[in-house]
């Protein structure tokens, strides 16, 4: 390989140079897709992405070569109050629209993936507590996962229960002044340093959807125990790891809402976590595609063969599509009591299934380059496959959106 060609394989301005990255990430900005932000939101977008180029797509390339925990990446946004968009002032939060936290999203995920799933996590923990807790339990636990002071976790999937909820098999036992909790749960975000855990359990497994509750546990309780982290394919600087509960007690001002109501949550929870996987995939898919052109550029010049830009221009309009779904399905979140599960499914398989997508064609377009992971576009393709999974298999999100398409066939009948 000659030395022209090793000069090449440098990691990207964009990784170390903060006005390098804003630079390119601002003119990929798309004026149809700002046409639709408000002047807040567009604020959001600014804050969140000038925090990124300076504290987290720095780390991002040690965090996934060494799998170090991105504390540091996290505490930057939370410290700067990012953790609390969509969470009302008096908890710590700003009040924001579901479209501030997509926007949010996007921007922390194109910076660093594993960053962003840490991020969402803290949301996840802390929105089951503003949902169906006690104005005590809200006060008590939110603040310190919007800061960052506790880490969150949300405990749902069990060896045999992932996508089935309502077969969950971790029990809880109502006692004189409160719960037994015993069982485990797998795959779990921030599960071996969680200092918050919503624990999602039966109360009687005959009854199904219809026994399931959620309690909120603290991760230093008697009886509670982390695993060690997973070795994954991507996201390697968030930790993934079982928990297990050994006859936890709980007290009965833990449980959130009544008894055998945590479907309801479970349902009302997945539209805000299935928000942030399609932030992921879109947010993946620009990286990919933002870190493509400017290897390029540095290959070509600014004049690039036709046969590259008729690829690019490809991957652009998809990002464009994505955005748009995705900020347009976050709105009508923001506007309508009650968002049809179908459409959160198509905004969550379609937007995910673009981050794939997009990292797939940019490792393909750059031939060789696209497998080194100094220039980190097979990062963006190894944390994308993690998005088509969790937040409900997109196979899962396919069946749901047919079977809403059956009913409405069968309303033309």
């Amino acid at each position: 390989m000659t030395e022209h060609s090793n000069a090449r394989l440098e990691p990207l301005d964009i990784d170390n140079d903060p006005a390098a990255y804003l630079a390119l990430h601002d003119k990929l900005d798309e004026p149809a897709v700002d046409a639709l932000l408000s002047k807040r939101e567009r604020e959001i977008r600014h804050r969140a992405r000038e925090i990124v180029a300076r504290e987290v797509a720095p780390r991002a390339d040690r965090a996934d070569r060494t799998h170090e925990f991105a504390h540091e990446s996290v505490q930057a946004l939370l410290s700067a109050g990012l953790g609390g968009l969509i969470f009302p002032e008096h908890l710590g939060g700003l009040g924001d629209t579901n479209v501030a936290y997509a926007v949010a999203m996007e921007e922390v995920t194109a910076g660093c993936g594993a960053t962003s799933l840490i991020f969402m996590t803290q949301m996840h923990a802390a929105y089951p507590i503003l949902l169906a807790g006690s104005d005590e339990l809200a006060q008590q636990y939110i603040p310190g996962l919007l800061d960052g002071t506790r880490y969150g976790a949300l405990g749902i999937t069990e060896p045999n229960a992932g996508s089935d909820v309502s077969s969950l098999r971790t029990t809880a036992v109502a006692e004189q002044d409160g719960y037994l909790l015993n069982g485990s749960k797998t795959f779990i975000t921030t599960g071996d340093r969680a200092d918050v855990i919503i624990c999602f359990a039966t109360t009687d497994r005959s009854l199904g959807r219809r026994a399931i509750t959620p309690f909120v546990v603290e991760g230093g309780w008697e009886g509670v125990g982390h695993g060690a982290p997973f070795r994954k394919l991507g996201m390697h600087g968030s930790s993934t790891a079982e928990l297990f509960f050994d006859n936890v007690r709980v007290p009965a001002r833990n449980r959130l809402g009544s008894e055998g109501g945590g479907w309801q949550v479970v349902m009302n929870s997945v539209t805000k976590s299935r928000i942030s996987a399609a932030a992921q995939g879109v947010g993946l898919a620009r990286a990919a595609y933002a870190r493509t052109l400017a290897l390029l550029t540095r290959i070509h010049g600014r004049k690039l063969p036709d046969e590259k830009l008729f690829a690019l221009a490809d991957m652009r309009g998809a990002i464009v599509q994505g955005r748009l779904l995705l900020h347009a399905v976050a709105r009508h979140v923001d506007s309508a009591d009650d968002v049809p599960r179908a459409e959160i499914g198509i905004m969550k398989q379609c937007c995910t299934d673009l981050g794939w997508q997009t990292a797939v064609a940019a490792t393909r377009l750059l031939g060789p380059y696209g497998d080194l992971a100094t220039l980190g576009v097979e990062r963006c393709l190894r944390d994308a496959k993690v998005t088509q999974i969790y937040d409900g298999t997109n196979e899962i999100q396919r069946l749901l959106i047919g079977r809403e398409t059956t009913r409405a066939l069968e309303k033309l009948a």
